[in-house]
């Protein structure tokens, strides 16, 4: 039996894009909900899962990551957001709107294809194979110890933990 390591944290998740100002929040032609977002009806924002394997474990480690989709693909993904067998979609290409600085390279803008899931799951974001650490985490999986320098970095930002 592999081990777990439940008294980790094994998510972290972004309230919003990186584009998003509170602001916003009152504008007609903007909408922040927990999988959608629309800035000044221009961008078009959802909510997906970086997920990285967890060597050894049988964990998922995953990122709670906003991505900005064409208004065509927006579109498409709210038409088809209560339908079973949405899965079936084809991936939708995007960047991604989410700086996680624990990474020594930004994230934003990094490009990737976001896979729709069954109703009620969140889509899964494929970050395109390049040398970011980040797309190299999720090809290659990250040890426990991964786990805990990212931990340290989320809960103190400021140190070089990471």
């Amino acid at each position: 039996m592999r081990a777990r390591h439940p008294e980790l944290p094994m998510n972290y998740s972004a309230d919003a894009p990186a584009v998003w100002d509170a602001g916003l929040a009152d504008a007609d032609d903007c909408l922040l909900s927990s999988d959608q977002c629309v800035v000044r009806a221009e961008h078009y924002f959802v909510k997906g899962l970086v997920e990285v394997p967890v060597l050894g474990t049988d964990d998922v480690f995953s990122w709670g990551v906003w991505v900005s989709l064409s208004r065509a693909n927006f579109a498409r993904a709210a038409e088809l957001w209560d339908q079973p067998g949405r899965e079936a979609e084809e991936p939708y290409f995007g960047w991604l709107t989410t700086e996680l600085m624990v990474y020594p390279q930004t994230t934003l803008n990094l490009k990737t294809l976001v896979h729709t899931r069954p109703v009620g799951e969140r889509p899964y974001v494929e970050l395109e194979p390049t040398d970011h650490p980040l797309a190299v985490e999720q090809r290659t999986g990250i040890t426990v110890d991964r786990v805990r320098e990212i931990a340290a970095g989320m809960l103190h930002p400021h140190d070089d933990h990471v």
